[in-house]
């Protein structure tokens, strides 16, 4: 796997950098793409030789004949990588507390060598704790993109994150 630049939609990142960046930082309606990172044969293999041994993951003739017409990555694989350009890219390094889960996972397209992924994050929906008044949920709608424009993942995520202290506090 290659990282490489991240771009955003918007005119700019967050107006926070990754370091610094609390709850009040995650705007509803806010996108951002980060990216990307290549997935080669080599990765494939590896990963799902470990971690998803099933034919189409692991042995290329094989997957020639298979439904795919070709070696593809693991979902599981394609979710690995979102998650490494999500916690490089967007999810606090300060106020990050936990995630209850994530809703609607698909695998929309195959992931194949050579493919250079990318996420597009958008702030759904964040909303102040109603129990625990010091920290908000935020609802992240992430796509994991090919370096076609493509989905080959859909999911919605959800983190609860620390609100910024007002001085003094």
């Amino acid at each position: 796997m290659t990282p490489s630049a991240t771009t955003a939609l918007s005119d700019a990142d967050f107006a926070t950098a990754i370091e610094d960046r609390y709850y009040e930082d995650y705007l509803p309606g806010a996108v951002y793409v980060y990216g990307s990172i290549t997935m080669t044969e080599d990765d494939i293999l590896r990963f799902a030789g470990e971690f998803d041994p099933q034919h189409i993951h692991t042995d290329p003739r094989f997957a020639e004949h298979g439904p795919f017409k070709g070696l593809i990555a693991s979902g599981w694989h394609t979710c690995a990588v979102m998650m490494r350009l999500y916690a490089d890219h967007y999810i606090s390094k300060v106020a990050s507390l936990a995630s209850p889960g994530i809703d609607e996972l698909r695998w929309v397209r195959p992931v194949r060598p050579g493919d250079s992924l990318a996420i597009r994050t958008t702030v759904q929906q964040a909303r102040v704790s109603r129990s625990k008044p010091d920290r908000g949920l935020v609802h992240t709608g992430i796509e994991v993109l090919n370096q076609r424009g493509e989905t080959v993942v859909t999911m919605s995520a959800m983190n609860l994150l620390l609100r910024r202290r007002p001085a003094g506090e």
